[in-house]
C-alpha cells in the first residue's frame, strides 16, 4: 500500500544516505552481506558500513571490471554482494563481467549504479551514463529498479537483499523530491499511480523525470487537459497490464526518462504496445541520440529538450495523433 506525500515535499534525506542506512540496517539481519567498492565509497556513505563492518566491507581500487567479478565469486561462496560503482562504469565498463559472471553464472550479485545520465552533470560526457538501461535490459532474468524516493529506496534494498539474482539499481543521488510516506510497501514490477487523469498519460522513471511529469502535468492542467501520472519505477520486469491500461484509457502516452530514448523506458513501453497491438499515441522524452556534455543538471535538461515545457508539448502532441 502506497502513501502518496504532500505536494511539492523536498526530502530530507538524499538517496545515497537511504541506501546506505537500509544497506547496513540489512547487513545487520543478513551476516552474508558484504558492500564491495571500487574507489568511489565516499560518494555514497560507504565508511559508515565500513565503520559498523570492517571486516565485511571491501574497496578494490580503481578496476571496475574486477568490481563484478569479484562479487560474483564472493556470491559463488554463499555472500550477498552489494557491489557500486558510477552507472557509467558499472554498465559500460563492467558489461561482460556483469553478463557472464554474475548474471550466466547465475549468482547473486546486486549492482548498484550511481549519477546517471544527465544526473552526472559537470562531470561530462564520459561519466553520464545515458545507456546503461539499453545495456542491462537484455540480460536475462536481470531485476532493474530505479528508486523514486527514500521511501522506495529503503523498499529497493530490502527487496534486493531478500531476492537472489542479480539486480541492477539506479540510483540519483541528490536533489530528490518525496513522493512517497515513509512505510509504504511496494511490489515489484507493478508501477504506481501517482496521479489520476483522463487524456493523457505521463510514464516516468526515477526522481528527476518523475518531478518534471509532475510540473508538466500542473502546465497541461492550465489548458484543461487531464494528465495521469505513473512511476514505472521498476524497469525490468516492467508493468505491462499498467501500460496497455493506461493506453485504452487515456489513448495518448508520454515516457520519460533520465536515458537516452534509445533502448530504456521508452522503447520498453514502446515493445509493450506493439506487442498488445495497441493504436495509443506514444511520445519520447529523453536524451536524443547524441552524446553528453559538461553542465549542470538544469542546463542539461534543457538542451536536451527534457524540461516540463518539453514533456507538455510532447502529450499535446499524442493527444492530437490520438484523434487523427
Amino acid at each position: 500500500m502506497i502513501n502518496l506525500a504532500k505536494e511539492n515535499t523536498i526530502e530530507t534525506t538524499d538517496l545515497k544516505s537511504a541506501y546506505m542506512n537500509e544497506l547496513i540496517r540489512q547487513a545487520g539481519i543478513n551476516p552474508n552481506i558484504v558492500n564491495v567498492e571500487a574507489d568511489l565509497a565516499n560518494v555514497i556513505n560507504g565508511p559508515d558500513f565500513k565503520k559498523k563492518y570492517p571486516e565485511r566491507f571491501f574497496d578494490i581500487g580503481i578496476a571496475e571490471q574486477s568490481l563484478s567479478s569479484i562479487s560474483a565469486g564472493l556470491s559463488a561462496v554463499g555472500k550477498v554482494p552489494f557491489c557500486h560503482s558510477f552507472a557509467s562504469f558499472a554498465s559500460r565498463r563492467m558489461c561482460d563481467q556483469n553478463y557472464i559472471s554474475c548474471a550466466y553464472g547465475q549468482n547473486n550479485v546486486k549492482i548498484v549504479g550511481t549519477d546517471p545520465a544527465i544526473s552526472a552533470g559537470e562531470n561530462g560526457g564520459t561519466h553520464q551514463a545515458n545507456e546503461d538501461l539499453a545495456l542491462f535490459r537484455p540480460i536475462a532474468g536481470i531485476t532493474i529498479i530505479e528508486p523514486t524516493d527514500v521511501a522506495l529506496m529503503t523498499w529497493a534494498i530490502q527487496k534486493a537483499a531478500e531476492t537472489r539474482g542479480v539486480f541492477y539499481i539506479r540510483v540519483q543521488r541528490v536533489g530528490n523530491v518525496k513522493i512517497y510516506e515513509e512505510g509504504s510497501t511496494f511490489e515489484l514490477g507493478k508501477a504506481n499511480l501517482v496521479r489520476e487523469g483522463k487524456d493523457v498519460t505521463l510514464i516516468a522513471t526515477g526522481n528527476l523525470m518523475l518531478k518534471t511529469c509532475l510540473e508538466a502535468r500542473e502546465l497541461l492542467s492550465k489548458d484543461g487537459i487531464s494528465a495521469r501520472v505513473v512511476d514505472m519505477f521498476t524497469i525490468k520486469p516492467i508493468d505491462a497490464a499498467c501500460i496497455l491500461k493506461c493506453a485504452a484509457e487515456t489513448g495518448a502516452i508520454v515516457t520519460a526518462e533520465n536515458h537516452n530514448i534509445i533502448g530504456g523506458l521508452g522503447s520498453a513501453v514502446a515493445e509493450v504496445l506493439a506487442e498488445g497491438a495497441c493504436g495509443a499515441a506514444l511520445r519520447r522524452i529523453g536524451v536524443p541520440d547524441r552524446f553528453g556534455e559538461v553542465g549542470t543538471t538544469d542546463e542539461l535538461q534543457r538542451a536536451m529538450h527534457m524540461t516540463r515545457e518539453d514533456v507538455a508539448e510532447a502529450a499535446k502532441k499524442a493527444i492530437a495523433a490520438k484523434k487523427r
